[in-house]
């Protein structure tokens, strides 16, 4: 989006968290649109963060006070998402919950699906159908069927 902008142009986002994920990384980009690329940014949730209105010195302080205490904002509510999901991870374990995707097994449909494709009744695309798996498991699949 960035390679896009041009001098003049304007940058309308939602919230100043959508720049960056950390106090850096928005406070980097706003300066590189609004110093190098010259393109304005209008923050639509806080009416304070507009460079076309404040561009004297008074609100570009202004701005930037805003932005710092906005971008320190950003940073420190990600870093307690962090923590509680970190929080929460540890206490599903400790409850002995399984976390993520589930793990594909091999099933009656594989096995049947398997054998009619080794023999030729049927295509691979068919045996993935027949198994209800996705290429990338089915293949991974056939190789663990075939070495036990």
């Amino acid at each position: 989006m960035k390679r896009m902008l041009k001098i003049g142009n304007v940058l309308y986002i939602m919230s100043i968290d959508r720049l960056g994920r950390d106090y850096t990384g928005i406070f980097n980009e706003w300066n590189d649109i609004t110093k190098n690329i010259k393109a304005d940014i209008v923050v639509l949730d806080m009416p304070l963060l507009d460079t076309r209105k404040y561009a004297d010195k008074m609100g570009t302080f202004v701005s930037d006070l805003v932005l710092q205490v906005l971008s320190f904002v950003a940073d420190k509510e990600r870093e307690n998402i962090k923590k509680r999901q970190a929080q929460g991870i540890a206490s599903a374990k400790a409850q002995g919950k399984h976390l993520g995707r589930p793990k594909a097994s091999i099933t009656v449909e594989f096995e049947n699906a398997y054998k009619q494709w080794k023999a030729g009744e049927i295509t691979g695309v068919q045996a993935m159908e027949q198994a209800g798996m996705t290429k990338a498991t089915f293949y991974r699949k056939v190789k663990e069927y075939e070495a036990s």
